[in-house]
């Protein structure tokens, strides 16, 4: 009986640290998201939004990689020059996952009417509330996010702080996902190695 207490008061530890060492892991630079994607044993796969144009209403999806997301804003979407943004200037830009995700990124600025880059402090939110607040200049300026417990479900993001208010749109060049296999896809992949390992040897 009490080997029993002292097991379950071990495993209950185990996952007490698992728990209070999980972190969210926030990124400004793409070569460093990119590492510690890679280095956490995921794959990364990109929407570029080239294939968009125009205006679409809320409810907009899409797939990269078997991630399907759905975009959504106040006043609905309009995307060009390969970029997604607002219809409506100073609304918050909201992309859900599914299935949730280990890591997401992107390239997030403001633009104007035209798409024209508007130097701007944005924000980049989780559903989690893991949040990120910075100055963005150009197409290139980047924010990423990994988690090393609970995955991803959605992103958002604002024009945190410009002048003149009414004339900044929340824009989006690229998302990125990482991704990382299912524990039972890993052990299939493992024993498919296995299985043709020793079909070499005979």
């Amino acid at each position: 009986m009490s080997i029993r207490i002292a097991l379950s008061a071990a495993a209950m530890t185990v996952v007490m640290t698992q728990a209070a060492s999980a972190a969210m892991v926030t990124f400004s630079n793409a070569a460093l998201w990119n590492g510690f994607s890679a280095g956490q044993g995921a794959s990364v796969v990109t929407e570029n939004f080239s294939s968009y144009s125009g205006f679409y209403a809320n409810g907009l999806s899409g797939n990269a990689g078997g991630i399907q997301w759905t975009a959504s804003a106040p006043g609905n979407l309009y995307a060009d020059l390969g970029y997604m943004s607002t219809n409506t200037a100073d609304a918050l830009l909201t992309f859900t996952l599914s299935p949730s995700v280990q890591g997401v990124a992107g390239n997030f600025f403001a633009t104007d009417a035209s798409f024209n880059i508007l130097p701007a402090v944005i924000g980049v939110q989780l559903a989690d509330g893991s949040a990120y607040v910075g100055y963005a200049a150009t197409a290139a300026d980047f924010v990423g996010f990994y988690s090393t417990g609970a995955a991803i479900s959605s992103i958002s993001v604002s024009v945190a702080g410009n002048l003149p208010a009414g004339t900044n749109f929340a824009t989006v060049d690229n998302l990125y996902f990482a991704v990382v296999p299912a524990p039972g896809a890993v052990a299939l992949i493992g024993v498919a190695g296995l299985i043709g390992g020793s079909r070499k040897r005979r």
